[in-house]
C-alpha cells in the first residue's frame, strides 16, 4: 500500500473495491470506515487510502478480494468416463470440451479418476492450483461412496483409525455412514480426506472389504457441488472466489512463518 491519502499513486481503496465488484463505492466507503477492510493485514479506515491492485492484498471481513480480472475460476461436475486431462494421449474423452466457453487457457486442479464423478476446479491461477492440489496444505475433499455390502459402525471406526495400504497408512479425517441396506443393496459412506493419493477412497474401501460401486466428490475445500448437473461447468461466485483466495493467502502466510 502506498503511504497515505496525499499520495497520487495507486487507486483509492473504495474505488478498487467497487471495481472488484465487492460493493458500490458508497457501501465500500462505509465498510472502510467501519474497520472491516484490511490491506496487507492491517485495518485501514482512511477513505483517502490508496492501493496497488497488482501487489496489495485486500480483504473484507476476512475474505480476500480478487482484483485481477484475468484470473478464471470454474467449477465442473465431471461426469464418469472423462479423464482429468486437457489432452488425453490415448484419445479418451477429456476436459477440453468443458473449457470452450472461456477464452483463457484453463487447467484442472488435481485429478478425479475416469470412473469418479464430481467437483473439479479449472483455473488459470497457478499459485491457487498449487495450494489446492498439494497435500501439505491440508485442503479437504468430501466424497460420497456407494459400496458393496453392509457397512457397520465398526468399519467406520476403522476408517477413522486408519488402514495400511501398499504406499503407507491412511486415515479418514471424517467418516460417517449415510445408509446401509440389509437386503444387499449396498451402503452409502461419506468420507472426508485431505490426501492427494491416487484412487485413495477406492483403495481404502476395498481394504475394509467394501469395494466402491459409485463415487462422487461433493466438496473441495470451501466449494460445494450443490445442484450443478453432471457435465456442466460454471464460474465460481464472488463469495466462492473469495473463499478460495483467502485459503490461498493463508497457505502462503504459513509458508513464510
Amino acid at each position: 500500500m502506498t503511504g497515505g491519502s496525499e499520495s497520487t499513486e495507486g487507486v483509492r481503496l473504495q474505488k478498487a473495491l467497487a471495481n472488484a465488484g465487492v460493493a458500490s463505492r458508497r457501501v465500500a466507503e462505509q465498510l472502510i470506515v467501519e474497520g472491516r477492510v484490511r490491506v496487507n493485514g492491517a485495518v485501514v479506515t482512511e477513505l483517502g487510502s490508496r492501493v496497488d491492485p497488482e501487489n496489495d492484498l485486500v480483504d473484507v471481513d476476512g475474505t480476500a478480494v480478487q482484483f485481477d480480472q484475468s484470473r478464471r475460476y470454474v467449477m465442473l461436475n465431471k461426469p464418469t468416463g472423462v479423464v482429468s486431462s486437457m489432452k488425453d494421449d490415448r484419445g479418451r474423452p477429456d476436459l477440453r470440451r468443458f473449457t470452450e466457453d472461456w477464452d483463457e487457457r484453463l487447467y484442472n486442479v488435481g485429478r478425479l479418476d475416469a470412473e469418479t464423478s464430481g467437483l473439479l476446479v479449472l483455473t488459470n491461477d497457478g499459485e491457487l492450483a498449487h495450494v489446492l492440489a498439494h497435500p501439505s496444505f491440508g485442503v479437504t475433499k468430501v466424497y460420497i461412496a456407494k459400496v458393496d455390502g453392509r457397512v457397520t459402525p465398526q468399519t467406520i471406526q476403522r476408517l477413522l483409525k486408519g488402514v495400511d495400504l501398499e504406499d503407507g497408512p491412511i486415515s479418514a479425517d471424517k467418516a460417517r455412514l449415510l445408509s446401509s441396506s440389509a437386503e444387499g443393496g449396498g451402503s452409502l459412506v461419506e468420507l472426508t480426506l485431505h490426501s492427494g493419493r491416487n484412487r485413495i477412497v477406492r483403495r481404502m474401501m476395498a481394504e475394509v472389504g467394501h469395494p466402491v460401486v459409485e463415487l462422487v466428490r461433493r466438496q473441495f475445500g470451501p466449494l460445494h457441488l450443490g445442484t450443478l448437473p453432471a457435465g456442466r461447468a460454471r464460474e465460481l461466485t464472488k463469495v466462492e472466489r473469495g473463499a478460495l483466495l483467502t485459503l490461498s493467502r493463508q497457505a502462503a502466510g504459513q509458508q513464510e512463518d
